[in-house]
């Protein structure tokens, strides 16, 4: 079941940008991953709107994301990487909000959010 409303205009970019001549399930996990990579701009400010058990984070928090994790890491689902004391750790981006990131960032990541809010999968 969605758990956002349909967009056309999303679904076409995705499509267009992201998925094109990705048939595998692996395919289309890396071609998220560099699409991403590509448009996401590090470092930015993020909030927690969710709580994952895999993750440190709770609903509220503020964190400085830094990257990207390693492509393997990132098969089953998008992890980025955020500052986490004097070292960094890996985390869903699905559980971030960019906070005054620029609009690519904030476009992509709402890709994403939207893609996985659809009900897709890699």
């Amino acid at each position: 079941m969605s758990s956002a409303r349909r967009s056309p205009t999303r679904e076409r970019r995705i499509v267009d940008e992201v998925i094109v001549d990705a048939y595998t399930e692996s395919e289309r996990a890396m071609s998220w991953y560099y699409y991403l990579d590509n448009q996401l701009r590090f470092p930015f400010p993020a909030r927690c709107i969710t709580v994952r058990s895999i993750s440190p984070l709770k609903r509220g928090g503020q964190v400085i994301v830094i990257g990207m994790a390693p492509e393997e890491e990132c098969m089953q689902e998008v992890l980025v990487r955020m500052r986490w004391g004097k070292r960094s750790r890996t985390v869903p981006l699905i559980q971030l909000d960019p906070r005054e990131a620029d609009r690519a960032t904030r476009q992509a990541v709402e890709d994403w959010r939207y893609w996985v809010g659809q009900g897709f999968v890699f």
